[in-house]
């Protein structure tokens, strides 16, 4: 598959990004913030960073890029779409998903190989996982901490829109300790840690996020 990560203005990790799609055996495409230009890939990665220099809210001016305008539409039509820290943030400010993502309740930035439970396995980007599979990725926040009114809480979870939630520790304030979420459909997914960056046993936190790449894969021929 032709899997797009989209460069913003501060992105940090979209190098990286391309990497772990290359590595999950698909073939990455440098997609520009500035170009309402797809280039007819099959799936959309939004990388972490800080966009824009996170001015106003994370991810608040990128939502407003015109490479967004086709990610959104295309989102809500099907199209996978992975939104990977400040990728996550662009999501809930493009109302792709649910909620928010605020300030670390400890106001400090966190940088650890964190502890997470797989709670849905039925989604375009977690399909490798088996439900209840425990994983240990990296994550590196400082606004990290996902809120949302006690309504749509209570949807997310009655509706199992909760992709993965932290153990042993809840890094940032996240409400129901929520690591990541994702849409009714299932093709956008936002998650705060990072899975790019536990790809290779090289980097030493594993390669449990690799799953996060060939989900598209298990999905598509399962």
């Amino acid at each position: 598959m032709r899997i797009g990560v989209v460069t913003f203005p501060g992105s940090l990790d979209d190098v990286d990004a391309q990497r772990a799609v290359r590595i999950g055996g698909h073939e990455a495409v440098a997609l520009w913030h500035g170009e309402a230009d797809l280039q007819g890939v099959d799936a959309v990665v939004l990388p972490g960073g800080f966009s824009y220099g996170d001015y106003l809210r994370c991810g608040a001016i990128s939502r407003f890029a015109p490479v967004m305008s086709l990610v959104v539409d295309a989102a809500k039509g099907g199209m996978p779409v992975l939104g990977i820290c400040n990728g996550f943030q662009i999501l809930c400010e493009s109302h792709l998903l649910p909620g928010a993502l605020i300030r670390n309740d400890h106001r400090r930035f966190v940088c650890r190989d964190q502890l997470l439970r797989v709670e849905n396995n039925t989604t375009a980007w977690t399909s490798a996982y088996t439900q209840g599979q425990e994983i240990r990725i990296v994550l590196k926040n400082g606004e990290g901490g996902f809120v949302a009114d006690a309504e749509t809480l209570a949807r997310i979870e009655g509706e199992g829109q909760v992709v993965a939630r932290y153990l042993e520790v809840n890094p940032n304030g996240s409400l129901n300790d929520i690591a990541g979420i994702t849409n009714e459909r299932g093709n956008v997914v936002g998650l705060m840690p990072h899975p790019e960056h536990s790809v290779e046993q090289l980097t030493g936190s594993g390669t449990d996020g690799l799953g996060f790449f060939t989900s598209l894969v298990e999905r598509t021929f399962a």
